[in-house]
This record gives C-alpha cells, sequence and structure tokens, in this order.
C-alpha cells in the first residue's frame, strides 16, 4: 500500500498547475475516521479501536470545461476477482458541454434517492438494511445531466447494477431529480430501474427530502420496491427520518428508520423479489448522538458519541471516535 501511495502522490506531484488549459489539482486530500467500539449483545460486552475510514480524495480538470475526481479508500480491500476496483468509490471525468448539459463517465454513485444513500460514507455511524446489503453503491456506467434552472437538475444514468457483484452485465436505468421546491426544502427523488444477478427488474421509488429551519435540519426519505409479480404496491418499502441540531461547535443528531418486505414478496421459485431487504423483514433501527467540531473550519475535525440499535441484530452499540482531514492541495 505504502508504494501504491507513493506512486499517487508522485504522479499528482508532477501534473502542470499553471494554465487552466492544463491539467490542474485543486483539491487533495486525505480524511479518516476511527473509533473505539463498544456493544452489548444478550448481556455480553465487548469492545474494540476501529479505524473505519481512510480515503484519498483527488478533484481537478484536465480543461476548461473537463473534470475529475477520484476517491480511493485505502483501507478497503483493493481486489476482488469479481471487482477489480472494489475500493474505488469515484473514478469519472464530467464534460460540462453547455452552461446546461453536462456529461460524466466512470466510476459513481449510483443515482439512488434520498438523503442517508447519498450522504458521504464517512459522515454516517449506522445504515438501514437496503444500503447495507447493496453489493456495490458506486459503479461504472455514464449519465446525462441537464440544469433547467438554478438548482435543479434531472439526470439520466446507464450503470452497472448495484445488486451485482462487479462485471456481470447486468445494468441499472436510473432517472433522478435533485432540486428545492423552495429556500429550505431540497431533494433527491429518483425512478430506478435495476437488473438483479437472475436477471429480473426490481423498481425503486425514491423520495429524499431535505428541510432546512434555521439551525435545525430534517431529512426525510421514503424507498418503495417493486419486483416483477409482486402483488401489493408498498409492500416492501423503506421510511427514514434524520434529525440534526446545530447549536455553536455543537450538533445534536437522532436518526430512525423502519423497513418493511411483506413475506409473500417471491417469484414462483420461491426467490425474494427484493435482493437488498428480505421478505419478511420488519426492521426498525435508531440512534442518537452528538457532534463536536473544535475548529474553525468544522471539515478539519470532528469528535463524536453516537449509539445505535437495529432490531435485526439487537445488539446495542456505542462509538466514541474522530474525524480528521488533512489538505495537501486545495485551491
Amino acid at each position: 500500500m505504502n508504494h501504491r501511495l507513493f506512486t499517487i502522490l508522485a504522479f499528482c506531484a508532477l501534473l502542470p498547475t499553471g494554465a487552466a488549459a492544463q491539467p490542474v489539482i485543486r483539491q487533495l486530500y486525505f480524511d479518516t475516521r476511527a473509533s473505539f467500539h463498544q456493544e452489548v449483545d444478550g448481556g455480553r460486552y465487548n469492545s474494540q479501536f476501529t479505524g473505519d475510514h481512510f480515503n484519498l480524495n483527488i478533484r481537478g480538470s484536465l480543461s476548461e470545461h473537463l473534470d475529475f475526481r477520484i476517491r480511493q479508500r485505502l483501507n478497503k480491500k483493493v481486489f476482488d476477482e469479481r471487482n477489480m476496483f472494489n475500493a474505488t468509490d469515484f473514478l469519472y471525468l464530467r464534460w460540462d458541454a453547455t452552461s446546461r448539459w453536462s456529461f460524466t463517465v466512470g466510476k459513481n454513485a449510483v443515482l439512488i434517492g434520498g438523503y442517508e444513500f447519498d450522504a458521504t460514507p464517512i459522515d454516517v455511524y449506522y445504515y438501514s438494511n437496503f444500503c447495507n446489503n447493496l453489493y456495490q453503491g458506486f459503479s461504472f456506467g455514464a449519465d446525462a445531466a441537464y440544469s433547467f434552472a438554478p438548482g435543479q437538475r434531472f439526470v439520466f444514468q446507464f450503470c452497472n447494477s448495484p445488486l451485482s457483484l462487479g462485471f456481470q452485465g447486468l445494468y441499472a436505468y436510473n432517472f433522478a431529480w435533485t432540486g428545492r421546491f423552495a429556500s429550505w426544502w431540497d431533494t433527491i427523488w429518483s425512478v430506478n430501474f435495476v437488473q438483479d444477478e437472475y436477471r429480473r427488474t426490481i423498481n425503486y421509488i425514491s423520495l429524499g427530502n431535505h428541510l432546512v429551519f434555521g439551525g435545525l435540519a430534517v431529512d426525510f426519505d421514503l424507498m418503495n420496491r417493486a419486483g416483477s409479480g409482486q402483488r401489493n404496491f408498498f409492500s416492501d418499502y423503506t421510511l427514514i427520518s434524520k434529525i440534526i441540531w446545530t447549536v455553536g461547535k455543537w450538533n445534536l443528531c437522532a436518526k430512525a428508520g423502519y423497513e418493511r418486505n411483506a413475506i409473500e414478496n417471491v417469484d414462483a421459485l420461491g426467490r425474494a423479489l427484493d435482493l437488498a431487504v428480505a421478505p419478511g423483514t420488519r426492521n426498525v433501527y435508531a440512534g442518537c448522538g452528538v457532534e463536536f467540531f473544535p475548529l474553525p473550519d468544522r471539515d478539519r475535525l470532528r469528535l463524536h458519541a453516537v449509539y445505535f440499535k437495529s432490531s435485526t441484530i439487537g445488539v446495542d452499540n456505542f462509538d466514541i471516535g474522530i474525524t480528521w482531514r488533512l489538505d495537501v492541495i486545495s485551491r
């Protein structure tokens, strides 16, 4: 890993940073999160220090209208026989063709609506079963985006399926709207058609809403999932709500979710129509915590203490940790 990291940094140092028409690195930074994790399972107490994230992030441009982004997880298994880019979240080029049209190709986040799914992983302390059980939340593909008004954008994405183990000729067709209804109400809404390993197609309708009232931010996500042959609409769904109240250098946080998939949602062979949330699931998960930002730049250092529990697993979790960021290049 040390040799690989040195090679990346040496390459970045050699790139020209002068004229706008030349390749330019605008951001190069590392971010990491570590925790002291404690849990109580059936009356038994366990604890350990854990390294949760260690990422290399690079943003820049190859020309005036051609940008790139890279995020490599340095603590994740790099090579998997099914996915040799397993540890890479972002590896894409974006061409701003006009003031309204842009096109992206490479590895990017799958465009599934909702603020839990959209959040940067290093900022999420616990996930729903749906997010945890997707095989890949970032995949290779291409998208076309049209900005029809300030802050309003439609995107169509064609990419490898998040329900595929790697490169299996399985695809997802995603239509997303990122926008707002008012200055205090932002949205990430999507309609998705996703192929699974049995070459069936499941449909997601995901409505993510972000509301801001002064120092109080509220997220509300609603997702319905419907596999081919499913009898009842809204028999496989997820509801998530998150609240963050910012007071000076402190964030007071809480998040809760409910996931249900009716036990009859299987095909003629008895296979689950939804491979992310199993039939028969009734999962409640919730937690609360506090974050403290000791430096004026809140991105540089964060301390956290978080409690969470899921009814599916039934373990009480308590994390105390630190997240910090080192900027190598920042323009």
